[in-house]
C-alpha cells in the first residue's frame, strides 16, 4: 500500500500548487498552465451571456486580465473553474449594463427593396459562433443542478432567448440550469443571497418558456452529421446553388423562421420566406456555398459569382426539425473570417484565396492572452 504524507494529501508541493505559487510571483507561462483548461468554456459562457462572438472575445480577454492581475485575492475555497466563472460572468454583466451593443443595420443596397418583412427582430447584435471552437468546451462535467444539454444550450434559438432575459437573470439562469452550479456557489459569484437566486431563476425560466414555447412539442432535429442530416443539407445546397424556388421551398416547415442579424427584417412561414428567397435568386442568380459549423447546427459561407469573381456574401446556419428546415439565419460576410473562410473563391470556386485567419483566436504575449 502506498503512504501519502500530510504535504502530498493537502496538494502541498503539488504541480498544480507549484504553478499557483509561480504565477502568483508573476510567472505568465504557470498563469497560462493554469487557466488554459478553462479558456474555451469560459468563452462560450460569455457567448452565451452576450450573444455575440465579438463582444465574448472581448470578456474572455477582459476576465484574464482580471484573474492575472487579481490572483492573490484567490483563497482557494472555490475551485480555481469557479473562481474564473465568477470573473468571467461579472464582466459580462458589466457588459450587459453599459449597453455595448450594436446598433441594427438597415438595408443598404440602393435601389433594391426586399420584400415586405413579417416582424421587425431585437436581437440584431446576434453572432453565430464556430463549432471548430466549441471542441473541448462544451464537453466539460456539469453540475447536478444543469437542466439542458449542452448541444441544445449553444443552439441560435437558445442564445437568441436568453438575450431577451434582463441581465441578472440571464446569469442565474446560465450558471444554475446550462452548468449546473449549486445556488449557493452562484449567490457567492453574484455577491448575492440564495434566495436571490431562486428568484431570480425562476423568472428567467419563465422568460425561456416565453420565447421558446415550442420547443418540447417539437421533433427533435436530425443528429449532427447523421445521414438525415446530410440528405437534407445535400438538398439546401444543391436548390441553393441552382437557384430552383420550388425545391428549397418543398424543404421548407410551414411555420420556417428566417432571420438577418444585424439587419432586423425577420420573415416567418413558407410563403414569406419564399418571397425573400426568390427575390435573393432574382438579384444574384448564381451562388456557391462552402460547408462548415456554426453553433452545432450545418452552416455555409454564401459565395456570389459577380463580373469580377467570386465575393463571399454571407454566412447561412440552418436550424432542422421535422424533417425539413425551420429557421434560416442569415449573417454578414464579415464573420467568414472567424469560421477560417476566405472572402473570396478562386474561379474554381474550390480553393480559398485572401486572408482566412481561420476560427482560432490569435495567441497574445501576455499571459493572459
Amino acid at each position: 500500500m502506498e503512504l501519502r504524507t500530510t504535504n502530498e494529501v493537502a496538494g502541498v508541493g503539488s504541480p498544480r500548487t507549484d504553478l499557483m505559487s509561480r504565477a502568483r510571483a508573476g510567472d505568465g507561462e504557470a498563469f497560462r498552465a493554469l487557466t488554459e483548461p478553462h479558456r474555451r468554456e469560459l468563452q462560450v459562457h460569455c457567448y452565451r451571456m452576450l450573444g455575440s462572438f465579438q463582444d465574448a472575445e472581448d470578456a474572455l480577454q477582459d476576465t484574464m486580465l482580471a484573474a492575472w492581475r487579481g490572483l492573490e485575492r484567490f483563497d482557494g475555497r472555490a475551485s480555481l473553474r469557479t473562481w474564473l466563472y465568477r470573473i468571467a460572468t461579472n464582466q459580462c454583466l458589466d457588459a450587459l449594463r453599459s449597453a455595448r451593443r450594436r446598433p441594427a443595420k438597415q438595408w443598404n443596397i440602393p435601389g433594391i427593396e426586399p420584400p415586405e418583412p413579417t416582424g421587425y427582430g431585437e436581437i440584431h447584435w446576434l453572432e453565430p459562433y464556430p463549432d471548430a471552437l466549441l471542441d473541448g468546451a462544451i464537453s466539460v462535467p456539469l453540475g447536478p443542478e444543469a437542466r439542458y444539454e449542452q448541444t441544445e444550450s449553444i443552439s441560435l434559438a437558445f442564445v437568441t432567448a436568453l438575450q431577451i432575459l434582463p441581465p441578472r437573470q440571464l446569469a442565474v439562469l446560465i450558471l444554475r440550469d446550462v452548468l449546473g452550479f449549486h445556488a449557493n456557489e452562484v449567490a457567492d459569484m453574484l455577491d448575492t443571497t440564495v434566495e436571490s437566486v431562486k428568484s431570480a431563476l425562476k423568472r428567467g425560466r419563465a422568460g425561456m418558456q416565453r420565447s421558446l414555447p415550442v420547443t418540447e412539442a417539437r421533433a427533435r432535429p436530425a443528429a449532427a452529421n447523421s445521414l438525415a442530416e446530410e440528405a437534407i443539407v445535400a438538398k439546401f445546397v444543391t436548390a441553393y446553388e441552382s437557384a430552383d424556388i420550388d425545391a428549397l421551398v418543398a424543404l421548407l416547415t410551414d411555420d420556417v423562421f428566417m432571420s438577418m442579424p444585424p439587419i432586423p427584417l425577420e420573415y416567418r412561414g413558407r410563403d414569406s420566406v419564399a418571397r425573400f428567397c426568390a427575390f435573393i435568386f432574382g438579384s444574384a442568380p448564381t451562388y456557391e456555398l462552402v460547408p462548415t459549423r456554426a453553433n452545432g447546427q450545418p452552416a455555409f459561407g454564401v459565395y456570389r459569382h459577380t463580373p469580377t469573381g467570386i465575393h463571399g456574401s454571407g454566412l447561412f446556419v440552418l436550424t432542422l426539425a421535422d424533417g425539413g428546415i425551420d429557421a434560416m439565419t442569415v449573417f454578414e460576410n464579415t464573420v467568414l473570417p472567424v469560421f477560417g473562410l476566405p472572402m473570396e473563391l478562386d474561379g474554381n470556386g474550390t480553393r480559398a484565396t485572401g486572408n482566412a485567419r481561420g476560427p482560432l483566436c490569435p495567441r497574445s504575449d501576455q499571459p493572459w492572452g
